[in-house]
């Protein structure tokens, strides 16, 4: 069995991320596994990159920038929203590439930002070989969001996108889902995959996807590599006092608008009130840009982009507690990589944060979109009498749920089934 993962990327953002892991649990049950990317970073041998040489990394970047940039200057109603919506019009043809050839299963993930158009993945389809395909957001049965929010369109047949500075009823989120429902228009050799259940949920309400094959599965995890270090030798490191509470907060970029930086601020700001609080600070990695840190009512210490995975490792462990207010999210990797090392999580119960965080167990969920609640479940953990009881459960639920084996082992009995029906 050769199975093809196809990916924009070998690292950069979530499902880059999600899918190299997989990559590697599935290498783990002997499964003969190639990752097929436009753009490789990372010195993998078993990433392959359609990219050849300077032409084809020309025509990359030509079809990135076809995208995206007369959406942001024409569309997009505000700079909020510019990687919000992918249009799909441009990419590349692989369906020719060996790999692909050669491959008994496509197993498609994120393909956007200019690597497969909505034409390459039909050319794919075409080649009437089993499908397994990924979801990591609700694009594929969308019109072209990457999550809707609390818009309903897709249920339809969309339209009237507020992402767009002049929606109206045959926008081009409405052309968007045309084109996927022609795409779409005969699924039986694709199996959807989602990596929650509540994207699972969501897709089965979509006329995109209503009568696809749906199955949830979630990402999987290195559970050695993201494991508990001491906290006092990783505090020692990374400057930190031994003696403080420390809350964490990080993500790829934390201005992204679905990463909730605003209900972090009122939550803090709420926090500050509580007693006992005068021995908290913050630690925070990603991306920053713009979000001035020095507005915080805490110390902040911040540590901007960090790569090494044990490292990220290191400052999960530091930490009392890991805070995330997405509000849009399907599974985030930080999430189970804090309760990997023993970090409990505070989030809102929204998206497919439920997944992980069993309330009160090994984390906090709160009520969604109050940061008042955010303070109260940060305030929960830093108080709790043996947080090593918090710490221990948020760590045992990485270890049952989402270890390679378990994981890698529902994508190899998934396999089994499409290539049995396929042969059948």
């Amino acid at each position: 069995m050769k199975v093809a993962l196809i990916n924009t990327s070998d690292s950069g953002g979530g499902a880059a991320e999600a899918c190299m892991r997989l990559l590697k649990a599935l290498q783990l049950q002997q499964v003969e596994v190639t990752m097929v990317v436009q753009h490789k970073n990372r010195n993998e041998p078993a990433v392959y990159s359609v990219e050849k040489n300077k032409l084809d990394k020309l025509h990359s970047n030509f079809d990135f920038f076809y995208e995206r940039l007369p959406f942001i200057a024409f569309k997009a109603k505000d700079r909020s929203v510019r990687f919000a919506f992918s249009t799909a019009n441009a990419g590349t043809d692989i369906s020719n590439d060996p790999v692909i050839k050669d491959a008994d299963i496509l197993h498609i993930h994120w393909t956007n930002s200019g690597f497969l158009s909505i034409a390459d993945l039909d050319t794919l389809i075409k080649l009437n070989k089993p499908i397994v395909w990924t979801l990591h957001d609700m694009w594929m049965f969308t019109g072209g969001c990457h999550y809707a929010g609390d818009c309903n369109h897709f249920e339809y047949e969309c339209g009237n996108c507020y992402f767009l500075r002049n929606p109206k009823p045959d926008d081009i989120s409405h052309t968007g889902w045309l084109r996927k429902s022609k795409l779409l228009g005969d699924t039986k050799n694709i199996s959807f995959v989602t990596c929650s259940r509540w994207l699972g949920e969501v897709a089965k309400t979509s006329t995109l996807l209503k009568n696809a094959s749906i199955q949830a599965i979630p990402n999987p995890i290195d559970t050695e590599l993201f494991s508990p270090r001491k906290m006092d030798e990783a505090r020692k490191k990374w400057g930190i006092d031994a003696g403080k509470k420390i809350i964490l907060f990080g993500a790829a970029n934390i201005a992204d608008r679905r990463k909730g930086l605003a209900y972090l601020v009122e939550a803090l700001a709420y926090l500050k009130n509580y007693p006992g609080t005068e021995n908290v600070e913050m630690v925070i990695f990603g991306k920053n840009k713009r979000f001035d840190t020095a507005t915080l009512p805490f110390r902040v210490h911040q540590l901007n982009i960090i790569t090494s995975a044990s490292d990220l490792a290191e400052i999960y462990s530091l930490a009392d507690v890991f805070l995330l207010p997405s509000i849009e999210d399907n599974l985030p990797n930080t999430i189970m990589e804090a309760m990997a090392c023993g970090t409990p999580v505070v989030a809102f119960d929204t998206g497919g944060i439920p997944d992980m965080i069993d309330h009160e167990v090994n984390g906090y969920l709160a009520a969604f979109k109050s940061s008042a609640d955010l303070a109260a479940g940060i305030n929960y953990i830093l108080s709790a009498a043996n947080p090593a009881i918090l710490s221990d459960a948020a760590r045992e639920k990485v270890l049952r749920d989402f270890n390679n084996e378990k994981v890698a082992g529902q994508y190899i009995s998934l396999y089994q089934s499409v290539l049995k029906g396929a042969n059948a």
